[in-house]
Parts: C-alpha cells; structure tokens; sequence
C-alpha cells in the first residue's frame, strides 16, 4: 500500500471515528435534554382521580362536603438522609402517613394516621414516570415506585386518595428518619409515658415510666417495633400517635413564645424533606398549624394478618367511611 492510500485510509478511519463520537455526543445530549424536559414537566406524578361526592347519606343522615378544606400528606421514609437511589425505582417506603385536614372556615385541624401496611390499589409507574398498570400491596411500598422524590410522593398520594374515597391530596412532605431526631431536639425533647417494653433495645425506655425522649430514643420510640412483645404495625402507630399528640402541643407552646422558633425549624429541616411547598409557603403552613386548634387523630380500623412475606391490614369500610365523613363532611340538619 502506498503511503498516499495509507494517510488517505487514516483519514477515513478518523473521519468515520469522529462521526460515531459526534453522533453518540448528540445522542446523549438528546437523551439528557428529554430526560430534564421531562422532569420538568412530570415533576408530580398526576392522574385525573375519583372525587369525593358534595353529598351522601350515611346511618340514615345526610351530609354536606364542607367548604375552605385543606390537605397536606406527610410522610416518614424509612431510610436516612444520605442512602441513595441506586435505580429509578427506589428502595424507600413510606414507613409513617399521616393526612391533615385542615378546616380554615373553623381554624381547626384534624389529622388521619393511615396503617403503612393497608393492602390497597396502588400505581405502578415506568421508567418514565408514567402509569403502567396497578398492583394491590402495603400503602408503604407505593414511594417505591418513582424518583424517590417528588413523583413518588405524589404517586403515595394517589394511592391516598384511592384508599379514602378520593379525597384530594393538596400538598404532601416527605422527611426521611433523620429529621424525627432533630426536630425532637429542637423542642427540648418530647416527654411521654412510655407504652411498651423496650428493654432488648434501649434500657432507658422502661414501660409505664415517664420520660423526656431525646435524639435517638425519639426515633426508637416511634419506629421499633422488632423485638418488642406486639411487634405489630398497629401497636406501634399507637407510641407515633401519642408521641405526635406531645410533639404538637409543645410546639404550639414554644411557636407562642418565640416568634423566630418556625422559620427556624423549617430552615433545618429543608435539606431532609421533599415536598411540592416552597420554603416560604412551608413555613407559613407551620405558622397555620401553630395557629390553629388540633382537634383529634383518626385511625381506621381494620384486621392485621400475616401475608406470604409480610404484615397485612385490611381497612374496615365502614370505619374508613367515618373518618372521612368526620373530616371533610357536615350533617344537613
């Protein structure tokens, strides 16, 4: 081969090379481009959901949707802070849920703790984010599906209001375990009468004493259930409910005398949260909460067993009508 043929095979190669960089180049900047045009677009996961109905009768009475009702889902993932997402599909589950409904005609709010373990419709989402089918498991593992983030949130959400008759989710807040720890200690610590035997965990935690719950305890407080005598899920929705009831009313006491407590509290507890607020309208739906009057914590009843592989609760119909009938509904007199 003569050494013109050999530099113009050379320069054939590399032309041919540099074609295959440029279009793999251009492919990937395609790819990432759709991909961001995407997130942006599909920030929340959304579907056009069952509403609840203006009116219904329920034991012989008539009831009226009530007006001016505000909802915010917030969620307690089971994993920490600095655990990543090593797919799209993620390995968070929706340990805590509980739904606020706020009622601002009455400057009232109540609060629905929803069992992680009801077995309920919940959507499969692809890699898109995209609705691809529907599979009845544990509410928890409905975070699952998604980014992790706000997409799984919202798709919790869904699932939410598909379980409650399509009551509408307005906003949600996610917080992974970190975050239970250190609010707790922004309070001062959490005081409460301890309902079970944790003596194969923490010492300290010794059932019937009063205690100040502070940094870890607080966490292993609410969140053990494994090595306990009831290691049930509902058992230990009982220790969150009592411990939340504790937590609001400190709250509530320390936002009264120290104006700056909130929006210092929010500013901490950004980097643990994920949530479609903005932080100056999270903050301001703290103020609210400190603002206006707790009234009570709903729970449904229902029957925990033991699935293939983990616990199952199935809801009561009857009971899960009441409290929504309770929160978002008004007898015609």
């Amino acid at each position: 081969m003569s050494t013109i043929e050999s530099k113009n095979n050379t320069r054939t190669i590399v032309k041919r090379t540099a074609t295959i960089v440029l279009a793999a180049v251009l492919l990937l900047s395609l790819g990432l481009f759709f991909v961001e045009k995407w997130e942006k677009t599909h920030r929340e996961y959304s579907e056009v959901p069952k509403v609840l109905s203006d009116k219904l009768e329920y034991n012989g009475n008539t009831y009226e949707l009530k007006d001016d009702i505000e909802t915010i889902l917030v969620l307690g993932l089971d994993k920490f802070k600095t655990e990543e997402i090593s797919s799209y599909n993620n390995d968070k589950q929706a340990d805590f849920l509980l739904l606020f409904v706020i009622d601002n005609s009455n400057k009232t709010y109540k609060t629905i703790q929803i069992n992680r373990d009801t077995m309920t419709e919940i959507n499969v989402l692809g890699v898109a984010g995209d609705k691809i089918g529907t599979v009845v498991k544990q509410i928890a593992l409905s975070h699952t599906f998604g980014n992790g983030k706000e997409i799984s949130c919202r798709n919790v959400a869904n699932a939410v209001s598909k379980l409650l008759d399509g009551v509408e989710v307005d906003h949600y807040i996610s917080l992974t375990m970190d975050a239970v720890a250190l609010y707790n200690d922004m309070l001062g610590g959490v005081t409460v009468e301890v309902l079970d035997d944790f003596s194969s965990i923490d010492e300290n935690l010794v059932k019937g004493e009063t205690v100040t719950l502070m940094g870890d305890e607080a966490l292993i407080y609410v969140r053990a259930r494994y090595g306990l005598d009831d290691p049930t899920n509902k058992n230990r929705m009982n220790r969150q409910k009592q411990y939340l009831e504790e937590l609001f009313n400190k709250s509530r006491e320390i936002a009264k005398e120290d104006d700056s407590f909130i929006s210092r509290a929010a500013l901490k507890l950004t980097e643990y949260l994920v949530s479609d607020y903005s932080g100056n309208r999270l903050e301001e739906i703290l103020e609210k909460l400190s603002e206006y009057e707790y009234e009570k914590t709903l729970t449904i009843a229902g029957e925990s067993v033991a699935g293939e592989v983990f616990m199952e609760f199935y809801p009561d119909e009857d009971s899960k009508k009441e409290a929504v009938i309770d929160c978002f509904y008004e007898i015609v007199e």
